[in-house]
C-alpha cells in the first residue's frame, strides 16, 4: 500500500507551488509600490515643505481609498473570478505608482493634491489583491497546506523591504526621489504582464495533473470557486451576506485583530525609513539598508510562523490552536517595539525592531484564517471586509503618528501606541474570535 501511494506522489504535479510563488511575488512588488513614498519621504517633504502632520496625510490618502475599495473588490473577485480582476489590478496600480513621479513639476500646492489623488488611486486599484490572494490559496491548497501558502504570499510584505529598500534608497539618493516611482511603476507593469501568463484557476491550469487536482479537492480546497465566473447565472453575493459576517462573533474578532496587527505593518512603510533619519540621524541611504534587517526577520518570522501553524493542526487536528497560538505569541512578541524607547545604540534600535517584524511576522496568519473561515458562495467578499477593517489603520496609524510627532516632536509615543496594538490584537483572539471554522451563511 505505501509503495503505491508512494508511485501517486511521485506522479503528482505540483503547479500549486507555482501558484503561490506568483502571489509571493505579486505581494512583494505591491508592497514595495505602497513603501515607495516612505523611502522618498525625507526629501520629498523638504522639496515640497510638508510638516508632519501633512506628511501623515499623504502617507493616509492610499488607506481611505483602499478601505472603501474592499467590498466592490471582494464582489468583484466573487463575480468574475480572480485571475482578470487581480490582472487589471496590478496594471492599473503600477501606473499610478509611476505616475507618482511627476508630482515635482507642479508647484509645491498642486503637487501634495496631486499625490495624494495618486495616492488615492493606487489604494483604489491595490483593493482586490489580498481577497484575491485569500481566494486562490483557497481554490488551490488543501487544508493543511494552507496556513504555510497563506503565510509565504504575506510574508511578500517583508521581503519587499528586504529587496528593494536598499535600491530605491540608493536610487533616490543618486537620481532623485521621482525616479522611485518610475522604476517601481515599471516594474509593476511586467509583473501584471507575467501573471496573465502564468495563473489559472486548478481546472483550467494547463500544467496540472489528475493526481495534484484529487490531492487538493480531497484536501478541502474549493477548485471549483470560479468555475462557473463565465456564466451569466452568477450574480455575486448579496448585502445579506454582508450583514451575515458583520454579526458573526468569530469575524468580528478577526476583524479587530487585523485592524492591529496592520498596525505595526503601516508603521514600517509609511514612518519608520522616517523615524531612522530623523530620530537616529541615519542618511536616506542608511536608513533604506537598515530597514533591511528588520523586514528579514518579519520574513523569516512569516515563514515560521505558517510552518509552525500547520505543524499544530497536523499534531492536534484543531484549526483553532493551530492559528490562534502563533498569532497570539507573536503579537506579544512584538511588543518588543517599545524597548527602542530605552536604548541609545543603532545596532540595538535596529535590534528590537527585528525582534518585533519576527514576532509580526509569526503572527500575520489572518490570512490564512480567512482562506479558513470565509464561505464558498462570498469568499472574496469576506475577504474584502476583513482587509477593509485590517486596512482603517492605514489611515489611522500615519495620521495618529503624524499628531504625535507633532505634539511631542518625539517618536517615543508612536512606538508605544504601536506597542499597544499589538497588545490588543492578542486580546481579540485571544477572548473574542473563540472557535475557528468555516462560517455558513443563510440564504438571503
Amino acid at each position: 500500500m505505501s509503495a503505491i501511494a508512494s508511485a501517486v506522489d511521485v506522479r503528482r504535479s505540483r503547479v500549486r507551488l507555482l501558484i503561490v510563488t506568483m502571489l509571493f511575488l505579486v505581494t512583494t512588488v505591491n508592497y514595495a509600490d505602497r513603501a515607495t513614498l516612505s523611502i522618498a519621504g525625507s526629501a520629498l517633504s523638504k522639496e515640497l515643505h510638508l510638516d508632519p502632520i501633512a506628511m501623515g496625510y499623504v502617507f493616509s490618502a492610499f488607506g481611505w481609498s483602499y478601505v472603501i475599495a474592499q467590498v466592490p473588490g471582494g464582489w468583484l473577485l466573487d463575480r468574475f473570478g480572480s485571475k482578470w480582476v487581480y490582472a487589471i489590478s496590478i496594471l492599473i496600480w503600477s501606473v499610478f505608482t509611476m505616475l507618482q513621479g511627476w508630482v515635482g513639476v507642479f508647484s509645491a500646492g498642486t503637487a501634495v493634491i496631486v499625490l495624494f489623488g495618486l495616492r488615492f488611486l493606487v489604494g483604489f486599484a491595490e483593493a482586490p489583491s489580498f481577497p484575491a490572494n485569500a481566494r486562490i490559496v483557497a481554490a488551490w491548497f488543501p487544508g493543511n497546506e494552507r496556513g504555510s501558502a497563506s503565510a509565504f504570499f504575506n510574508s511578500g510584505q517583508y521581503f519587499a523591504t528586504v529587496i528593494f529598500a536598499t535600491p530605491m534608497g540608493w536610487i533616490a539618493s543618486e537620481f532623485g526621489w521621482r525616479h522611485v516611482f518610475t522604476v517601481m511603476g515599471a516594474l509593476g507593469i511586467l509583473m501584471g504582464l507575467l501573471w496573465i501568463k502564468t495563473v489559472y484557476g486548478p481546472k483550467d491550469h494547463p500544467a496540472i495533473n489528475e493526481a495534484e487536482f484529487d490531492y487538493i479537492k480531497d484536501g478541502g480546497a474549493l477548485v471549483d470557486m470560479d468555475a462557473a465566473k463565465d456564466k451569466k447565472t452568477t450574480e455575486g453575493p448579496t448585502w445579506s451576506h454582508i450583514g451575515q459576517l458583520l454579526r458573526n462573533r468569530m469575524m468580528l474578532g478577526v476583524y479587530i485583530g487585523q485592524f492591529c496587527i496592520n498596525t505595526l505593518t503601516y508603521f514600517f512603510l509609511t514612518w519608520f525609513p522616517i523615524y531612522l533619519v530623523k530620530e537616529r540621524g541615519l542618511s536616506i541611504l542608511q536608513a533604506g539598508f537598515m530597514s533591511t534587517f528588520p523586514a528579514l526577520c518579519g520574513f523569516f518570522g512569516g515563514v515560521l510562523g505558517g510552518i509552525v501553524s500547520d505543524w499544530i493542526l497536523r499534531r492536534t487536528n484543531s484549526l483553532t490552536l493551530a492559528r490562534k497560538v502563533p498569532i497570539v505569541g507573536g503579537m506579544l512578541l512584538s511588543m518588543a517595539i517599545i524597548a527602542c524607547n530605552y536604548v541609545d545604540g543603532q545596532a540595538l534600535v535596529v535590534g528590537f525592531m527585528a525582534l518585533a517584524f519576527f514576532g509580526k511576522g509569526i503572527g500575520a496568519l489572518g490570512w490564512a484564517v480567512v482562506s479558513d473561515t470565509s464561505p464558498k458562495e462570498a469568499g472574496g467578499l469576506s475577504g474584502g471586509l476583513f482587509n477593509a477593517f485590517g486596512n482603517l489603520s492605514s489611515i489611522t496609524t500615519p495620521i495618529i503618528i503624524g499628531y504625535i510627532l507633532a505634539a511631542t516632536g518625539s517618536f517615543s509615543g508612536a512606538l508605544v501606541f504601536v506597542g499597544a496594538n499589538a497588545l490588543v490584537a492578542a486580546f481579540a483572539y485571544l477572548v473574542i474570535v473563540g472557535k475557528i471554522e468555516r462560517v455558513q451563511l443563510k440564504a438571503a
